[in-house]
C-alpha cells in the first residue's frame, strides 16, 4: 500500500538526451529517455510523454542553460544564449502549462544538487553543490534546501581558471575559450586528445590537466560558498570517477594550500564525491522540484 506521497513528473531537458519520469518519490514508475534534438521537436515529445500520465499532482522541470529561471521576470523558463544550436529564445515551460499543474523550474544542475541532498550523497548537508561534468560543466548550489539563484542561476563553469605552465590549449568555448567548460567539459576533453575522454587510458597526461583545470573551479567554490560536500556527476564526472576524483582532490588541496579548514567537513575525501543517484540525479531532481512546489 502506497503512502500519501502524491504522483508527480520529472522531466531533464539535457543538453544531449532528455528524459521524462512518472515518479512516487523517488522510485521511478514510468520513464520516456529521447534524443535532445530541435526545442519544438524535443518539447512536444516530452509533453506528449507527461500527457500519457493522468494522475500526476505536479510537474518539475530541470533543464541546461542559461535559461531565465525567475518567475517574477517576463521571460521566464526561456532559454537564454545557449550554445545548443536553435534553442536561444524557445519557451521551455509553454508545452507543460496546458495542464494547469503546479510547475517548477530550475537548471538541471540545481535540480540534480535537490536530488543528492534530499536522497543521495549530500544527504545531511545544510549546504552543498552538484557539478557536473560532461557536454558542458554546471554547477547547481543548494543553501538550506533550496537552490541558489540570482538575477541568474549561477555559472561557476564559465570561470576563469589559472593555466598549468606550459599549457597551451586554447578552450573550446564559445564566449570565453579557456574557462574550466572550454577546457575540461568532455568535448574539451575530446578537442584537447584528439578522441574522446572514453577512448583515453587513465594513465593519460591530458587528466592531469583536467584535473588541474576542475580543481581552479573548485577552489572558488570552497572559497565562495563553504559547501559541506560537492558531489559530481555527468557522462566524465561518473566515468571517470576512479581515477579522476583522487587527482581532483589533490590538486584542489595543493591550490588551498591549508588555507581553508576543510576539515571540520570531514577532509576532501568526505567533501568531494561522486554522486550517489548516478545518471538518476537529474531525473529525480526534477521529481524533487515538482515535490516542492506541494509544499513536500
Amino acid at each position: 500500500m502506497h503512502t500519501a506521497t502524491p504522483l508527480v513528473a520529472g522531466v531533464e531537458l539535457g543538453g544531449t538526451k532528455s528524459i521524462a519520469v512518472l515518479a512516487r518519490g523517488p522510485e521511478v514508475l514510468d520513464e520516456v529517455r529521447l534524443p535532445t534534438l530541435g526545442p519544438g521537436e524535443t518539447l512536444r515529445a516530452l509533453a506528449a510523454a507527461v500527457e500519457r500520465w493522468p494522475d500526476v499532482a505536479a510537474i518539475g522541470v530541470g533543464a541546461f542553460g542559461p535559461i531565465a529561471i525567475d518567475a517574477r521576470a517576463p521571460d521566464f523558463g526561456t532559454m537564454q544564449a545557449t550554445p545548443k544550436s536553435g534553442w536561444a529564445g524557445a519557451d521551455v515551460l509553454a508545452p507543460f502549462r496546458a495542464r494547469g499543474l503546479p510547475l517548477a523550474l530550475d537548471t538541471d544542475v540545481g535540480a540534480a544538487a535537490l536530488a543528492e541532498g534530499r536522497w543521495g550523497g549530500a544527504r545531511g548537508c545544510s549546504t552543498h553543490a552538484y557539478v557536473t561534468v560532461g557536454t558542458g560543466i554546471g554547477v547547481g548550489l543548494v543553501a538550506n534546501g533550496a537552490t541558489v539563484h540570482g538575477f541568474l542561476h549561477p555559472e561557476f563553469g564559465h570561470l576563469r581558471a589559472r593555466r598549468v605552465p606550459g599549457d597551451t590549449f586554447a578552450g573550446i568555448c564559445a564566449w570565453h575559450g579557456d574557462c574550466v567548460e572550454g577546457l575540461a567539459s568532455g568535448p574539451a576533453i575530446a578537442a584537447r586528445a584528439g578522441r574522446p575522454g572514453a577512448e583515453l587510458a587513465a594513465e593519460d597526461p591530458v587528466w592531469l590537466l583536467v584535473a588541474d583545470d576542475l580543481a581552479e573551479m573548485l577552489c572558488a567554490l570552497l572559497l565562495a560558498t563553504a559547501p559541506e560536500r560537492i558531489v559530481f556527476g555527468g557522462g566524465v564526472g561518473l566515468g571517470q570517477a576512479a581515477h579522476l576524483m583522487p587527482r581532483i582532490r589533490a590538486a584542489t588541496a595543493l591550490r588551498l594550500n591549508g588555507y581553508l579548514p576543510v576539515e571540520r567537513a570531514g577532509g576532501l575525501e568526505t567533501i568531494i564525491v561522486s554522486a550517489i543517484l548516478g545518471d538518476r540525479a537529474g531525473p529525480l531532481g526534477a521529481v524533487a522540484l515538482a515535490l516542492a512546489t506541494l509544499g513536500l
